[in-house]
């Protein structure tokens, strides 16, 4: 497996792309890509010129999982989005690769922290399914993961819940936010 930068020239790749959108999004999260016209949309934005875009290719040129990344606050911040690794690939160590990469790509840009949004339209941890108003933060104080939500990927990976927003997809459907630092922390006294 190798990383590169998903080239915007090549049509199959990006078709795949495309793809693994509709498909990795299937099931938990079927109106994030309902088609394989919204997500060639996101492909295309993707691959913008102000994006992180990274693909995970093996050695026959398949494509195993991408990650994308939109610049936020003059790039000191920027959000993952999305991920998407082939349904029979994941829990392969794929996902933690492209992420690692992207870290790297956002510390190269100058980037600070990293920050994403990881969905609970189905009821998946403790956050989704209640009113979360007026103690959200008691809420996410006590979350757990009922059904293998993507939060807990994350935090292996060094990502904190940094908030939450409450009916994002609808009554009782938040978004769950999180982010990590990306650049090396300085000496507080340097700051």
């Amino acid at each position: 497996m190798r990383m590169i930068d998903l080239p915007p020239d090549s049509d199959d790749l990006i078709y795949q792309a495309a793809a693994l959108l509709v498909e990795g999004f299937r099931d938990h999260w079927p109106d994030a890509w309902p088609d394989m016209d919204a997500a060639l949309k996101e492909v295309r934005e993707a691959l913008g010129p102000d994006r992180i875009c990274r693909a995970a290719i093996d050695d026959d040129g398949t494509l195993l999982g991408w990650i994308g990344g939109i610049e936020q606050y003059d790039g000191h911040v920027w959000e993952l989005h999305p991920l998407v690794v082939k349904v029979d690939q994941q829990r392969s160590g794929i996902g933690r690769a492209l992420v690692a990469d992207f870290e790297d790509r956002v510390r190269e840009r100058g980037g600070i922290t990293i920050t994403l949004g990881t969905d609970d339209e189905d009821n998946m941890t403790t956050l989704s399914g209640i009113d979360l108003y007026p103690n959200v933060w008691e809420h996410i104080a006590r979350v757990r993961n009922l059904r293998g939500h993507p939060y807990e990927f994350y935090q292996k990976l060094g990502y904190v819940i940094t908030g939450v927003m409450p009916d994002a997809n609808g009554i009782g459907k938040p978004d769950i936010l999180m982010s990590k630092r990306a650049a090396q922390q300085k000496d507080p006294a340097g700051c």
